[in-house]
């Protein structure tokens, strides 16, 4: 049995016209199509992911200058010592809507979705944010906004020559030692998905590093689930809490019981 919805509206505006009503059944039934949909563009993800990973890089010849909250730093520094680095150039500067209070709406909305960076970093991996704004008003902005993630003034041509002179995005970089490399490029809605830990890691070289990952040979990877930690809690070079462990070998289980038992 099936009926529909009746939206009427009180605001002058038009009806909406909803999708029927049906039964516990009928709607488990349809949750259930739609899940293999789902399913296949997570796969189509993973798969796109792991091409991402194997793409050229292009080695970086320029040496590049910003002004962070202890002065002048290069491009090699803002990998803080780590092998990726994942830049984000937002637009905070003289010209842009909301200046000088306001960074661009856009960029803001972008910077408030951002994820702990502590589980970034146990991945061995950089966030910062960008842009032509002095350290001063940065900060000012930061500390208006609750923000935290590092933030850079640029100083050169930095934007210019990867991309983001106009426009919003994002770079990834992979360190060598003292060499630098450009891995990855996304801009316009490709950033709208940008802010978790794991759609970050995904557009680096190394991805999430975990051993269920289609990656080439030798890159690191660990046991799924084993890394994770609360965000104030990650030690470097630390074993894995046994408790954590135990508890996550559990779920695992678990779930490839279910799906073991689950229909095509």
């Amino acid at each position: 049995m099936t009926t529909s919805v009746q939206n009427g509206r009180d605001d002058g505006q038009p009806a909406m016209h909803t999708p029927l009503v049906v039964s516990a059944q009928a709607w488990a039934t349809a949750h259930q199509e739609l899940l293999v949909k789902e399913k296949a563009q997570t796969r189509a993800r993973d798969a796109l992911a792991a091409e991402r990973r194997r793409m050229p890089w292009m080695a970086v010849e320029r040496t590049y200058a910003f002004e962070g909250p202890a002065g002048k730093t290069s491009l090699l520094d803002l990998f803080a010592g780590r092998r990726q680095l994942i830049v984000y150039r937002a637009f905070f500067e003289p010209g842009v809507f909301g200046w000088p209070e306001q960074a661009c709406r856009g960029c803001s909305m972008v910077a408030d979705q951002v994820a702990h960076l502590a589980h970034l970093n146990a991945r061995d991996t950089t966030l910062v944010f960008i842009s032509r704004a002095s350290q001063a008003d940065i900060a000012r902005l930061k500390a208006r906004m609750g923000w935290e993630m590092p933030w850079f003034t640029i100083t050169d041509s930095f934007d210019a020559d990867f991309d983001v002179g106009e426009w919003h995005g994002t770079n990834v970089f992979y360190r060598d030692g003292n060499r630098v490399y450009r891995t990855y490029f996304v801009n316009n809605r490709g950033d709208e998905q940008m802010g978790s830990t794991w759609n970050y890691l995904d557009v680096t070289p190394l991805g999430r590093q975990e051993t269920w990952e289609d990656s080439p040979e030798g890159y690191p990877q660990t046991p799924t689930y084993k890394w994770w930690n609360w965000h104030d809690s990650y030690v470097p070079d630390a074993a894995p809490d046994k408790t954590w462990v135990a508890v996550s070998d559990a779920g695992e289980a678990a779930f490839r019981n279910r799906d073991a038992g689950a229909k095509p």
